[in-house]
């Protein structure tokens, strides 16, 4: 395998694609922590049930290439998958909502592994701002855009009651964040430029309610 791995950066990967490399990510550094050296398509395909041919697209998108009858290096595949993801860079972020999602995901020192740096947030609500969560100070929405400059910020998280989703939407938007990663069942809309993900905690346990019921009809 080429050690520097990627020959060149795909401008916009595909969403399912995108959504794919994490899982292989994943498993590589299970490989890695048990001093596996090498892997093949065949094998990743058997654990993440992936055909082998997809996950041999998947990273050819990134310029990465096997050795015949060998495989990938793991290390140096791991390496250039946490590279494209960006996960070995820092990347700032605000959280707009510090009630129970906002602090759990504060809390969550595991995000910092993969470069997402939680340095402040936001609240309205008196008995909130001012508190430390994990090192993280609450502050009331006012002081959004000092911050955002000042602490170099690109992502603001929100975790918000739904009612509130396109407000604090509008509110870090307009403090110039470039990312806004949406806990909320509520499809917020900003203006060109900023890139919105949209993770919605409800939309998964209906599928997975639907799915249950299906097993189990008369349930």
């Amino acid at each position: 395998m080429n050690e520097k791995a990627m020959t060149s950066r795909p401008d916009l990967l595909p969403e399912p694609t995108l959504r794919r490399l994490p899982w292989y990510l994943a498993y590589l550094s299970t490989l890695r922590n048990a001093s596996v050296e090498y892997i093949s398509t065949t094998k990743i395909a058997e654990a993440l049930d992936v055909d082998p041919s997809q996950i041999a697209k998947d990273l050819s998108f990134l310029g990465i290439r096997g050795k015949t009858r060998i495989g990938y290096q793991v290390d140096a595949l791991e390496s250039a998958l946490r590279d494209y993801l960006g996960f070995d860079r820092s990347h700032n972020a605000i959280m707009m909502g510090a009630g129970s999602l906002g602090a759990a995901l504060i809390a969550d020192s595991g995000l910092q592994r993969y470069g997402l740096n939680i340095v402040a947030g936001i609240d309205i609500k008196p008995e909130i701002i001012g508190s430390v969560i994990n090192g993280v100070r609450i502050y009331g929405t006012e002081e959004a855009q000092k911050l955002v400059e000042t602490l170099d910020i690109k992502i603001g998280i929100i975790a918000v009651p739904v009612e509130s989703a396109q407000s604090a939407a509008d509110t870090i938007a307009d403090a110039g964040v470039k990312a806004i990663w949406n806990f909320t069942p509520s499809r917020i809309r900003v203006r060109d430029g900023v890139v919105i993900a949209n993770t919605s905690i409800y939309s998964h346990l209906a599928v997975m309610y639907n799915r249950l019921s299906n097993l189990n009809p008369e349930a």
